[in-house]
Order: structure tokens, then C-alpha cells, then sequence
């Protein structure tokens, strides 16, 4: 089994990209991974913004980081490129938090204009940190993303396929069989 961190680079709890995460973490779990969500927005803002590497929410991410076998990576699109929130994190970290980890980084928004953002904004960070693999990643359209009042999500058909296809291979990367169920 592998321990996967699922980081979400949203700056909302309620966010489409941060509900999606969970929802993929669930199918990771399925596959026997130990999954650890990191929420970035949960960390002080003045551990972040203030380039604070001594503050114990800084330190307790980087240890997650370096625990970690895989990391997957989600974050809204702003601007044709990932969160400021992510970004703060990602700079704070060592150099190389990444060595060794399979990646997949996947980002939400709500124009196709923005589906390069993971190749040409996030990956190249990724990438620059050391990581051993990203795998393929995946761009959601707000508008396949159905938050219902009672929590629950609703992924629209031709993102869930996509969406399964990814996390599969990134599952399969870590060493794991994927299950063949559409994530649910």
C-alpha cells in the first residue's frame, strides 16, 4: 500500500477543486492506498505569506510531503495558472520535496481556455522540485462539477471516465493494480 498526500491548493472550503479532491481520494482508498489530505488553506496565512519555514504547520507539511509515496496535486485555475495559495506552499518547501514521487496534478475551472494551465504552469514546478513520475494530468470544467445541498458531488459522465482513467495510472505508477469500478 502506498501513502498517497492529496493536496488541495483551493483557497475555499467549499470549492469545487477541494470536493473533487475528496471525491478521487475515496477511489484511491478503494484501491488500497492510505490517503492524507492536506487542505493549504488550512495552514495559518501568516506562516504562509510570511515565508514562516520554522512555524509547525509549515513543518508538519513538509514531514507529510516527505512521508508520502505519491502526491496528487489539485488546484483551481485563476488566470491561466495555479492558485497563489499552492504557490506559497510549493515555495516554501525544500528544493527537492519531490524526489522520488509520482505526481498527479489535476486542476479545475471554468473555461477550456485554461486546460494548459497543468502543462505550462504547474507541471514545470512539479517537475523543477524533483518529482520521479507526473503522471498525465486532468483539467475539470466548473460546469462538470455538481455540488448538491446535502455535500454530496456529481461529476459529469465524460469528466468521471477521464477522471477514473487518471487516477488509475497514477495508482498503477505507485505499484498498485488498479480496481476496474467506475469511481462512484
Amino acid at each position: 500500500m502506498a501513502t498517497v498526500l492529496s493536496v488541495s491548493g483551493s483557497p475555499s472550503a467549499s470549492s469545487r477543486t477541494n470536493r473533487l479532491l475528496r471525491h478521487l481520494d475515496r477511489r484511491l482508498a478503494a484501491q488500497g492506498h492510505e490517503v492524507v489530505p492536506l487542505d493549504v488553506r488550512t495552514i495559518p496565512a501568516e506562516a504562509l505569506l510570511g515565508a514562516d519555514f520554522t512555524h509547525r504547520a509549515i513543518v508538519e507539511a513538509t514531514e507529510l510531503f516527505a512521508r508520502a509515496d505519491g502526491v496528487v496535486v489539485g488546484t483551481p485555475v485563476y488566470k491561466a495558472s495555479y492558485s497563489g495559495v499552492l504557490k506559497a506552499l510549493l515555495d516554501l518547501l525544500p528544493q527537492y520535496a519531490l524526489a522520488g514521487k509520482t505526481v498527479l496534478p489535476l486542476a479545475t475551472g471554468g473555461s477550456t481556455a485554461h486546460v494548459l494551465a497543468i502543462d505550462y504552469a504547474l507541471r514545470p514546478v512539479l517537475s523543477s522540485m524533483g518529482a520521479a513520475h507526473i503522471v498525465q494530468g486532468w483539467f475539470t470544467l466548473d460546469k462538470d462539477i455538481t455540488v448538491h445541498d446535502d455535500g454530496s458531488l456529481t461529476v459529469a459522465p465524460v469528466a468521471t471516465e477521464a477522471l477514473a482513467q487518471v487516477v488509475d495510472q497514477f495508482s498503477t505508477a505507485l505499484g498498485h493494480r488498479p480496481v476496474l469500478a467506475a469511481a462512484s
